[in-house]
């Protein structure tokens, strides 16, 4: 199996699925979600692997959807639709899509490990949450800053790490915090200096390498099942339905038209700056 927009390996009982776009700081395309998924399934498929890390190529880990193209106007794409009316039921089936590829790393039989380095943004946050344990760089930071306007995380595990005070001063915000904030607030298990990074991340996954592959399992399921029953598919539906709305509201058709007229880089500065992005009947006009 050859891909296209990542790298797949085995070491031992490791397997490591490396994205693979560091020239774009290894941002989401559209074939990005389906690969990683087909990487999980490979992994689960292989009786020699115990252990999968994820982990990307070059200076970041993931700096979210690959979006500046389509949000400037100067392409097609079908990764967000935006022409009104829009079908809300095409865009959910396109979304929930890439939202159940992430989900394999929650679902896969056997332990994740996400290894981050600079960034996890956007929808690299969505990716990285997905894995059972995330380890960040001290410096590296994370977060979701387009809930400010254009977005929703559409996985959801925000609040299924942090407990809704937490997740709600993230997506209440859009802000970023570093590697030694996240850990602080229960949201990754670790934060080392860069140079710290690949031995910690080896010997988590060494550890858990020793475990029998049945071991693994079942205390996954029983762990992932408790969430379950939290009601995480619901909560996940709900968001990927929002994610839809906030790109087709009168104000994510305002963040569209400036992106297209200043550039996407002036439209995120004006987001993530802090300034009111116009709203109602001043986004329409």
């Amino acid at each position: 199996m050859t891909f296209e927009t990542l790298l797949y390996e085995t070491e031992g009982r490791v397997a490591r699925i490396t994205l693979n776009r560091p020239e774009r700081l290894n941002a989401i395309t559209e074939a990005m979600p389906g690969e990683i998924r087909a990487a999980v399934d490979r992994a689960n498929a292989d009786d020699a692997v115990h252990v999968i890390v994820l982990q990307g190529a070059g200076r970041a880990f993931c700096a979210g959807y690959d979006l500046k193209v389509f949000a400037e106007g100067t392409e097609k794409t079908d990764i967000i639709q935006t022409e009104m009316p829009w079908d809300p039921m095409v865009d959910y089936r396109l979304m929930k899509r890439f939202t159940d590829d992430f989900m394999s790393l929650w679902r896969s039989y056997k332990p994740t490990i996400c290894r981050v380095q600079q960034y996890a943004v956007a929808g690299g946050s969505d990716m990285a949450l997905c894995c059972d344990v995330i380890v960040m760089e001290e410096d590296a930071r994370i977060g979701y800053p387009p809930v400010r306007v254009w977005g929703c995380p559409t996985t959801a595990m925000w609040v299924y790490r942090l407990g809704a005070e937490k997740a709600k001063r993230m997506l209440l915000t859009g802000d970023l915090v570093d590697g030694r904030e996240a850990k602080a607030m229960g949201l990754v298990l670790d934060a080392v200096p860069a140079d710290a990074l690949d031995a910690r991340v080896d010997a988590l996954a060494d550890r858990m390498a020793g475990m029998p592959r049945n071991q693994l399992m079942m205390q996954k399921l029983m762990i992932n099942q408790a969430y379950d029953n939290m009601g995480l598919a619901n909560t996940q539906m709900i968001a990927t339905l929002f994610d839809g709305i906030t790109r087709h509201s009168p104000e994510g058709m305002w963040f569209k038209r400036y992106a297209e007229e200043h550039g996407f880089h002036a439209a995120v500065d004006w987001r993530d700056s802090g300034r009111p992005i116009p709203e109602g009947r001043e986004a329409r006009t």
